[in-house]
């Protein structure tokens, strides 16, 4: 069954899943569910990026891949004055996401299916979040980092959290290619993850 979480509409059958998770000092109510990125619980790449993510209160976020939506629904609660789009190639994902919104309280948030920007074209944001789609393939992603620039306001950020063993150093020099070596931070560190904070000038 040619089925991934980045099928943008997967074909097994739902099995929908709920537990608790605290991200952040926050906690969340997540139902994910079979055929998305992680179903049995949020991955420790995502963690990573969600417990070093730096949100201004008032920003307006743009969480790429969002899955059932545990970094960007952190990022929402980070930013109340704000507003964060969670967009999401799975159809599945993107439900989920909404669905996990609502179950907690949170809704500075919007929602759409998209093959990476497509869905936000002409639209900029002061922070991109990113764990990207590693299965998905190289140039993939890449294409979400030479595309991100075109989305960030000046100033603005993208952050990436990557494992090791996945590519993380071909991830970085495609990001200083694109945003300069002096714009692009290891800000973390854990378990063989790396998390990249770029700043577009």
């Amino acid at each position: 069954m040619n089925d991934h979480y980045y099928s943008n509409k997967p074909q097994s059958a739902s099995n929908r899943k709920a537990f608790e998770s605290e991200l952040r000092g926050f906690n969340l109510r997540l139902t994910s569910d079979a055929g998305v990125f992680s179903r049995d619980g949020v991955d420790y790449g995502s963690r990573v990026l969600i417990e070093s993510m730096e949100i201004p209160r008032d920003a307006q976020v743009l969480d790429i891949g969002c899955g059932y939506g545990p970094i960007g629904l952190i990022a929402a609660r980070l930013a109340p004055q704000g507003h964060v789009k969670m967009i999401d190639i799975n159809e599945r994902a993107v439900e989920l996401a909404e669905l996990n919104a609502q179950a907690n309280g949170i809704h500075n948030v919007s929602f759409a299916q998209s093959d990476l920007f497509s869905a936000v074209n002409g639209e900029t944001f002061d922070v991109i979040l990113s764990n990207p789609p590693i299965r998905a393939g190289k140039a993939v992603v890449h294409q979400l980092f030479v595309e991100s620039w075109n989305h960030l306001n000046p100033g603005g950020t993208i952050w990436v959290v990557i494992q090791n063993k996945q590519g993380a150093p071909s991830a970085r020099a495609k990001l200083e290619e694109i945003y300069g070596e002096d714009e692009v931070a290891e800000v973390g560190k854990d378990k063989g993850f790396r998390l990249y904070r770029c700043m577009r000038k």
